[in-house]
């Protein structure tokens, strides 16, 4: 392994990133546009950088006064904000416009109406109890906009080479900087660079040249040149001031869905059982290179309202064979051909990790008797099938929009089926009542209680396996300081310094 030096020590920060769509706060869909947009725009309230558990604090608006109804929610312009009251309005009207279709505009569906009591004061009025309203307003969505769309954040776009680079230089009179107490010597970064990079191996060996700053993952190829055998950094990196960051479950489960409309899937509910009983984890984690952990619900651990209990369909063999049994396919074989019974898995971004992903589990199942069909497509393709219906099993993933269990609990309630984000159109009337208990509750203990009760009745539906939750790790060169690993990095790098 040879280690080169860094290209310069300038105040560019370079990091390797998927392809940004748009730059309008309203239309921020993906996780990547939202790191751009919240460069550039600032949000009414942000994500607390260091604090865990995860926090809000002010950002262009003080923390909000809510009624004792939960209906009213009144905001100020923090001290010294640029914008007034009248551009918050705006921004919020822009996500909740309906000739305006917007992918976030379900983060203001519960908003009745938005008005300015004052030049410096916002009120927003709910139609209903909604808990995590607030953590709505950090989300890139609600990005506001000056009136002549330019942005107040710490970064401004320099220029934009679509599908190739993205340079962002920094904005001198953000008032963020003037707060921030750096040490003598650091300053933050002049300049923002994201480039794309598709291929995993480029962007490593781009890495370790000192021509990218920052490596947001480890690829399981790379792992052993990354780690040693005890879980340690490998000393050359450590040398060369290379850091491993992060280790820690992320805000963020991994499943394949199981579609309830299919006729096979949806109605035998011991077949889905059995294929959850399947799914080989100890392996899985092997080939994750021990980066995962097993995930025993659609919550993860570090969000409020996790129900901590016992994988109740891990891995068991024997178990996934007799529950096959119990579904009316003893050995795999299905009655009705007398062939063995055969279901397909949908695979988005056909990489060769993806293949190999789903050959692994294909071989789980093959020693049950079931046949596993792997199909993949293009990811537009294949959240098209998804979104239609047409996918009979598909492998797929939710990050947290915020760190709370009502955020992974809504793709299983009944009125957001596909093409919202209830992929698997699971449809329960307890579970729906379970969760309509929950936000109507007046306190977080009533609230967490009939959280625990949807857990429960999707871990013994099944209507997703739950693969597992990922661990995030990630590479700082030697110029980056000041790095937290983070849930939401969305326009985190304001915080990143190098030396001077």
């Amino acid at each position: 392994m040879i280690l080169a030096p860094a290209l310069l020590a300038t105040a560019v920060y370079t990091c390797a990133m998927e392809r940004v769509d748009s730059m309008d706060p309203v239309n921020s869909q993906s996780a990547y546009d939202s790191r751009a947009v919240q460069l550039v725009y600032e949000t009414p309230l942000e994500i607390d950088y260091e604090a865990r558990p995860y926090r809000l604090v002010p950002g262009l608006c003080e923390l909000p006064e809510v009624s004792a109804d939960g209906l009213v929610y009144d905001l100020k312009m923090t001290a010294g904000a640029p914008l007034g009251a009248a551009d918050v309005k705006r921004a919020i009207d822009r996500l909740r416009d309906p000739d305006r279709p917007s992918p976030g505009s379900w983060t203001m569906k519960r908003v009745r109406e938005v008005t300015c009591p004052g030049d410096r004061s916002v009120r927003i009025v709910l139609d209903a109890r909604q808990h995590v309203f607030p953590w709505m307003l950090a989300m890139a969505y609600c990005g506001v906009m000056a009136p002549d769309g330019g942005g107040t954040g710490p970064y401004r776009l320099k220029s934009w080479w679509r599908n190739h680079e993205m340079v962002f230089e920094r904005n001198a009179g953000w008032r963020g900087w003037a707060a921030a107490a750096d040490s003598p010597g650091l300053a933050p970064f002049d300049e923002i660079r994201y480039i794309v990079v598709d291929d995993i191996s480029t962007q490593w060996l781009m890495f370790l040249r000192g021509e990218i700053d920052f490596l947001g993952s480890i690829s399981r190829d790379n792992w052993g040149a990354v780690m040693d055998a005890g879980g340690r950094i490998n000393p050359k990196l450590a040398a060369a001031g290379i850091r491993l960051c992060g280790g820690e479950p992320a805000i963020e489960v991994r499943y394949i869905g199981m579609n309830m409309r299919d006729p096979v899937l949806g109605p035998n509910r011991k077949l889905r059982q059995a294929l959850s009983c399947a799914f080989d984890f100890p392996t899985w984690k092997c080939f994750y290179n021990n980066s995962i952990e097993q995930a025993n619900g659609p919550v993860p651990p570090m969000v409020d309202g996790y129900a901590d209990e016992p994988v109740r369909y891990g891995y068991d063999l024997e178990r996934a064979k007799a529950l096959l049994a119990e579904a009316g396919y003893p050995g795999g074989i299905d009655p009705a051909t007398g062939r063995r019974l055969e279901v397909a898995l949908s695979i988005g971004r056909p990489s060769q990790d993806s293949r190999e992903a789903g050959e692994l589990v294909a071989s789980f199942y093959a020693k049950i008797g079931v046949k596993l069909e792997l199909r993949f497509q293009t990811w537009e393709a294949f959240l098209s099938s998804v979104n239609r219906g047409d996918a009979q099993l598909f492998l797929m993933a939710w990050v947290g929009d915020y760190p709370d269990a009502e955020n992974f609990l809504q793709l299983f309630h009944s009125k957001n089926k596909s093409p919202g984000p209830n992929h698997s159109d699971y449809d329960n009337p307890e579970y729906d009542a379970e969760y309509d208990a929950a936000m109507a509750a007046m306190t977080q203990e009533a609230r967490r209680a009939h959280w625990r009760r949807c857990q429960e009745i999707l871990r013994e539906d099944c209507p997703w396996i739950f693969t597992h939750i990922t661990k995030n790790y990630s590479l700082a060169g030697r110029r980056v300081l000041g790095f937290i690993p983070s849930d939401f990095p969305y326009g985190n790098e304001k915080y990143l310094r190098t030396a001077r």
